[in-house]
């Protein structure tokens, strides 16, 4: 068998294949793999496979004897996470290569990947009701809270200082739930976006000029920009909205005494993909990194930080970032996240601006 037929049949596995060495870093993956991860090949090539890669099973002593005697692992319905979404069920092999001494070929079989994707468009369809009836319960709800404020307002005019305090917590707490029906509303109200080329970095720096000036007057801000990245496809005044909010949230977790540093890097990776629901690939290169040294995202919410109302923050609403994944998939783009304390990055990953559009604009 020639090498480019191997390179194809390695290319098309269905399911995600990574090579491991004999110190156990990977060496090679498949584009089915760098989807499953959710990172590029040339990104990962040469790390520790469990440091990327989290299985709910001691496999060390059991892959030690199987390096040991030259013969293949199978570990079946165990949880497989990557630290960017909830672990999956999945079963494992482990096969070793001929001819390269403790190297081995590891399939990942996902058993939930299937039953998932051909429920997402009723998740979508669940998730779309859901948006549409809390816009309609926001709208009733603030027309009554109206009342009450104003009522609120009347009747501190004749009150002593002591029961102020009484009117002026109904007034604030009125004010509180108004902003939360605003976020509501304004999820589910977010238009399709109007895409043309766009500079990213000209975003980019907006955004963090205007986070500068507000929650992270306090931060560092370093800025690694690759100065030769083309424009993205997308609609600015949306992708600006996504970076203040990341770069708000990165301000927010850190100590607003100590303050801290946050990163905004930018960088193009060719050979990044993104595998759909219906089979096809598309290319993301362009990737946008924010990264924060502050205390991590909470282990009990990592894999859901992007649904609606999940926070790691007292009092938060939990729709800032729902509302960063919506706009991202509205740009057919992708976002992830890794957090452990001391170091979280949030990546963004968006099409390149086709060249048809670039020449026009």
């Amino acid at each position: 068998m020639n090498g480019e037929l191997q390179l194809q049949l390695w290319s098309s596995l269905p399911v995600p294949a990574v090579l491991l060495d004999a110190e156990e870093r990977i060496a090679d993956m498949n584009p089915a793999a760098e989807g499953f991860m959710n990172n590029s090949a040339k990104w990962l090539i040469g790390q520790p496979i469990w440091d990327r890669l989290a299985v709910d099973a001691p496999l060390e002593e059991s892959l030690a004897r199987a390096r040991a005697n030259g013969t293949p692992l199978f570990v079946n319905d165990v949880d497989v996470g990557t630290g960017s979404r909830a672990p999956l069920v999945c079963n494992l092999q482990l096969a070793p290569v001929q001819n390269f001494p403790g190297w081995f070929i590891m399939l990942i079989s996902p058993r939930e990947l299937a039953g998932r994707l051909t429920q997402s468009h009723s998740v979508k369809s669940a998730a779309k009701s859901a948006i549409g009836m809390a816009e309609m319960l926001a709208h009733e709800i603030k027309n009554p809270l109206a009342g009450i404020t104003g009522a609120a307002q009347l009747l501190s005019m004749n009150l002593s200082k002591e029961d102020l305090e009484l009117t002026d917590l109904i007034v604030a707490e009125s004010r509180r739930i108004v902003k939360l029906l605003e976020q509501v509303e304004q999820f589910g109200n977010l238009s399709a976006p109007e895409k043309r080329p766009v500079n990213i970095h000209d975003v980019l720096d907006r955004a963090r000029r205007s986070t500068q000036l507000g929650a992270g007057a306090h931060m560092k801000f370093i800025e690694d920009f690759d100065p030769s990245l083309p424009p993205t496809y997308g609609d600015a005044d949306q992708l600006l909205q996504v970076i203040l909010n990341l770069l708000k949230n990165a301000a927010q977790a850190a100590d607003s005494k100590a303050g801290g540093t946050i990163r905004i890097r930018s960088f193009f990776e060719h050979s990044f993909r993104m595998r759909r629901v219906d089979g096809s690939t598309q290319k993301l290169p362009l990737q946008i990194e924010v990264i924060d040294d502050g205390p991590g995202l909470p282990d009990d919410i990592r894999g859901d930080i992007f649904d609606p109302f999940v926070s790691g923050r007292e009092n938060g609403t939990g729709l800032g970032l729902a509302l960063v994944s919506k706009i991202i998939s509205d740009h057919d783009g992708w976002i992830s996240v890794e957090s452990v304390p001391g170091r979280t990055v949030f990546r963004i990953s968006l099409p390149r601006a086709p060249r048809e559009t670039e020449e026009n604009s």
